[in-house]
């Protein structure tokens, strides 16, 4: 209880034992409370970490409208604390529980909703609204655990609190200030695009999010708020934006940020009062769009876009806008989650319905924990077969996944571990999120003089998925063969045919050695591409009724070779 683990520059620090706890419910009291709060810092060397609601508001502008909120949620809250202790993130004791969320509005009402921001911008009362919903569920589960499950793939600006009633578990991905001395940055956070498959669907989309014009238009107009609201208690001249439209990579999507910044000697609660609530959640102008979102949005927003942080010494300062965040309320059993998106004219009610449940994922698709892994040959006349091909492809999913891999340290291991090997060898090398490497050498298993024999799979692969295009621990998309087979055909959604579940695939077909293109949904196999750079084979989409045309099948990888297979 009164503890608080909070991301900052790649460092967890874990906040325990408060001298004090500084709360209020009342908006008059947020700003004597800001101003006590950074009077005792100073003076006594404390750490301040805490948070303030959206509700909050009204206490920086009367003028700035919300819901009354009578949950009994603080509109501020922070503890005192020692210094704090750096650690390491715990891994979590176990996966996150399965919950039965319900949006607090149906999709019929969401859509009208829409169409009333519409008419709100045709007559000129806002050019943005950042509208937004809660998921809320019943809940009774470890709160820390939870935290732990969500922010293992995503915490650039993460956040624990336990305040007893309440536990707060944020992954925010968006900073809204940092304060080092006189130097204060923003990074407003619009545009946002799901995740390609590959680094090189990636790279595309990244691309195609930074030049989109509607994207790039929601952004700017974000930045001209922050802009003139850090004017507000900026020293004269000294507001500048150092980077405009850079796409920042997350789990499961691409999100587009910009970064503002400026030179001011103002206290944290003239600060708040510039900046508070961070202009890329309520829209622009921001307070007859408040009054907007006030009119349309049915509950409270408590916690979520308001903003979670610390204060130090010296005048060091790090908040985040508090989006992709849990509350948990012990005392009633519940928690509630947060999300919706910037609406604008050409905005459509379908793509901002997807968009905020494409935000959504982080809660019904944690980030999985897995490792990485490629499997090699080695013979004491050609070392490990296509080694470099291996390393490049390890290398490439490290990058897709943020892996943590040391090239120069990962060739070390391979030389070493292969010193003391005589006999032909089947070696795995496996690869953890923090760059632990690991192996399992094997002696190298004889081929079937007969070949194998394959069943095709009982349901179709998602090309869409993931984890098809890398070499991990996660499995489960790869059935089981049909007894009396050795090994399951896979094919996806559109009736293509990728892989078995073991190798790539080769066929001939119509007298030509032809293999899936990546696009169907399978992994870049080392030997497939060694096949198809020395022309050997070619990319040809097959489909399932084209098997009767195959001649002959072939089940390809870097360990086994070229080896036939019989379908049963």
């Amino acid at each position: 209880m009164n503890e608080a683990l909070v991301h900052h520059d790649q460092a967890w620090l874990y906040f325990q034992n408060p001298h004090r706890i500084i709360q209020t419910s009342q908006t008059e009291q947020v700003l004597p409370a800001l101003r006590e709060i950074e009077t005792l810092v100073e003076a006594n060397g404390w750490h301040a970490t805490g948070f303030l609601s959206y509700e909050s508001a009204p206490a920086f502008d009367p003028a700035l409208s919300v819901h009354p909120d009578p949950s009994g949620f603080p509109l501020l809250w922070f503890g005192l604390y020692p210094p704090p202790q750096i650690v390491e993130l715990p891994h979590p004791a176990a996966p996150p529980p399965q919950i039965r969320w319900k949006a607090t509005i149906a999709h019929r009402a969401y859509n009208a909703a829409i169409a009333q921001i519409k008419k709100q911008i045709a007559r000129g009362q806002t050019y943005q609204v950042n509208y937004t919903m809660r998921l809320q569920a019943g809940f009774t589960h470890d709160p820390w655990d939870f935290f732990l499950n969500l922010a293992q793939g995503q915490n650039a600006h993460a956040a624990y609190l336990d305040t007893g009633r309440f536990a707060l578990c944020s992954a925010s991905p968006e900073l809204f200030f940092t304060l080092d001395g006189q130097t204060i940055t923003g990074r407003p956070m619009k545009g946002t695009l799901k995740r390609g498959r590959t680094n090189a669907e990636d790279a595309a989309r990244a691309a195609w999010l930074q030049a989109d014009p509607k994207n790039r238009a929601e952004n700017v107009m974000i930045v001209d708020m922050i802009r003139n609201d850090l004017g507000r208690i900026a020293e004269t001249g000294s507001v500048h934006v150092p980077e405009l439209f850079s796409a920042e990579r997350y789990p499961t999507l691409w999100q587009m940020t910009s970064t503002v910044r400026a030179q001011t000697r103002a206290p944290l609660s003239e600060i708040f009062t510039a900046l508070f609530p961070c202009a890329s959640i309520t829209g622009a102008p921001k307070v007859s769009t408040m009054g907007i979102i006030r009119a349309l949005e049915t509950t409270p927003r408590r916690i979520y876009t308001g903003s979670i942080g610390f204060l130090a010494p010296g005048r060091q300062a790090h908040f985040n806008v508090a989006i992709r965040t849990l509350l948990v309320d012990r005392t009633q059993a519940s928690a509630e989650y947060g999300l919706g998106g910037g609406i604008v004219w050409d905005s459509t009610a379908s793509g901002e319905y997807e968009e905020a449940l494409l935000k959504a994922r982080i809660l019904t698709r944690p980030a999985p924990t897995f490792e990485l892994f490629t499997t090699l040959r080695w013979t004491p006349s050609e070392g490990c077969f296509l080694r470099e091909r291996h390393i490049r492809r390890l290398v490439d999913s490290a990058h897709y996944f943020g892996f943590n891999l040391d090239v120069a340290a990962l060739e070390t291991y391979l030389d070493q571990l292969t010193e003391s090997f005589s006999e032909p060898m089947r070696v795995r090398i496996i690869l953890t999120r923090h760059g632990t490497l690991s192996h399992q050498a094997v002696p190298l298993p004889e081929n079937p003089a007969t070949g194998l024999r394959a069943s095709l799979a009982p349901a179709p692969v998602n090309s869409d998925e993931v984890f098809l295009f890398h070499k991990t621990t996660r499995r489960e998309m790869y059935p089981p063969p049909a007894p009396g087979a050795d090994v399951s055909l896979l094919y996806n959604q559109r009736g293509e045919l990728t892989e078995f579940t073991i190798a790539n695939l080769v066929a001939k077909l119509d007298n030509d050695l032809v293999t899936p293109p990546l696009d169907c949904g399978l992994l870049p196999g080392t030997m497939r591409a060694e096949l198809l750079e020395s022309g050997q084979v070619r990319e040809k989409i097959i489909r399932i009724e084209d098997l009767p045309r195959c001649t002959q099948l072939w089940l390809v990888n870097a360990v086994r070779g070229r080896v036939r297979v019989q379908l049963v």
